[in-house]
């Protein structure tokens, strides 16, 4: 059983991770936690904190949209499984979270025995899902897109998630500190990587990363 090791808790709201801190210490006492409230204070903490075993990890935090955190996360830190603990207990954004990556899936109204649970089973390898019934009913277009944009590096899955908010190469390139002509090759590798020929395809396809079901008719 796991008794010992370090979990990162990723949330905006002050209160709920002081709430999930307390839930985790009771059946895990000598764990040591970690909080961060941006995707960007993720990265960082994670950085300095190689030996983390699990990441629970909220879809909705500054500097995300939607399951860009999960796929970032995962993308950049391979070894260490993510648990999404989400508000929303939609069937359809479950499934659509383990399609970007994460190993298990938390409701935050889950009682102390389920967090439990679903941290151990993690920890083992296996995949934890508040849900039995696991059909799958996504739209090819949209699984085709997962699939496209897990194969996109770190780096370039931000490029593309700021391009996403309309920031322009210069600011894209001041962001990250690289030069123009480096944010224009990311540029050519996302769009060959995701099936798009300019931005304006790019932001179109980005809805598929947003927590509500995207319009295929566009």
């Amino acid at each position: 059983m796991f008794t010992a090791g370090k979990i990162i808790i990723a949330d905006d709201h002050p209160l709920f991770r002081n709430a999930l801190c307390q839930a985790i210490k009771q059946p895990f006492p000598d764990i040591t936690l970690l909080e961060c409230d941006t995707i960007s204070g993720l990265e960082r903490t994670l950085d300095n904190n190689l030996d983390t075993d699990l990441i629970l990890l909220d879809l909705q935090m500054p500097g995300a949209n939607g399951f860009s955190g999960v796929i970032l996360t995962r993308k950049s830190f391979p070894e260490i499984p993510v648990i999404v603990v989400s508000a929303s207990e939609d069937t359809a954004i479950i499934k659509r979270a383990i399609d970007y990556g994460a190993s298990g899936f938390i409701p935050k109204s889950s009682d102390l025995p389920t967090i439990s649970e679903a941290i151990q089973c993690v920890l083992k390898g296996d995949i934890w899902l508040p849900i039995e019934d696991f059909e799958e009913d996504q739209a090819n277009e949209e699984k085709e897109f997962a699939t496209r944009v897990k194969s996109l590096t770190p780096q370039q899955l931000r490029v593309f998630m700021m391009l996403t908010k309309g920031l322009l190469n210069k600011q894209i390139a001041a962001e990250i500190n690289v030069s123009e002509a480096t944010v224009r090759t990311h540029m050519t590798a996302i769009f060959r990587k995701l099936g798009v020929r300019n931005r304006t395809q790019a932001v179109l396809a980005a809805n598929y990363l947003s927590l509500e079901r995207p319009d295929t008719n566009h």
